[in-house]
C-alpha cells in the first residue's frame, strides 16, 4: 500500500496513495448511491401511505386479516403499490448490503460467495413475492364453497 505525501510544504495538501482510475465500476457506483437516496425518498412515502392505511384509517391492528389484504388486493392500484415497495426495499436493501460486503470482506473469494448468495436470496424473494402478489385469489373457493365478500365480483 502505497503512503500518502505531502504535494507541496506550502499547500498542505495530502496526495492520496492511491490513483484513481476511469471506468465503468465508477459510473455504476454513482448510479448505486444515486439509487439509494431516490428509492430511499419513494420508499418513506410508500411506507408510510401502507401504515396509514393499513393501522390508522382501518381498525388498527386487530382490523388486519384475510378478507382486509384481500380487499386491498382485490385493486390493481393496491397489488402495484406492495410490489413496488417490494422491489424498491429488496433492491434497496441489497445494495446497502453489497456496499458493506465490498468495504468488509477481504478476500476476493468471500466476496465472492456473498454477493452470490445476497443476489440469489433477493431473486428468490422477489420472484416469489411478485408472484403471491399477482397469483393472490381474493375470493378462493373452498370445498366448492365460493367465499363471496363484497369486495369479490358477483359470480
Amino acid at each position: 500500500m502505497a503512503t500518502p505525501t505531502i504535494e507541496s510544504p506550502r499547500s498542505g495538501r495530502v496526495s492520496p496513495g492511491y490513483s484513481r482510475t476511469s471506468g465503468s465500476r465508477g459510473n455504476f457506483e454513482m448510479i448505486a448511491w444515486l439509487f439509494m437516496r431516490i428509492s430511499g425518498a419513494i420508499l418513506v412515502v410508500l411506507i408510510f401511505v401502507h401504515l396509514y392505511v393499513n393501522l390508522v384509517a382501518g381498525d388498527g391492528i386487530s382490523g388486519i386479516d384475510f378478507g382486509f389484504v384481500a380487499g386491498k388486493w382485490a385493486s390493481p392500484i393496491w397489488q402495484i403499490w406492495d410490489l413496488t415497495m417490494l422491489w424498491l426495499a429488496m433492491l434497496h436493501g441489497t445494495n446497502g448490503i453489497r456496499v458493506i460486503i465490498n468495504d468488509y470482506a477481504e478476500k476476493n473469494s468471500t466476496r465472492m460467495w456473498l454477493k452470490g448468495v445476497l443476489y440469489t436470496s433477493t431473486v428468490v424473494i422477489v420472484v416469489l413475492g411478485t408472484l403471491v402478489i399477482f397469483t393472490f385469489d381474493p375470493c378462493p373457493v373452498v370445498n366448492g364453497v365460493a367465499h363471496v365478500a363484497d369486495y369479490c365480483p358477483a359470480p
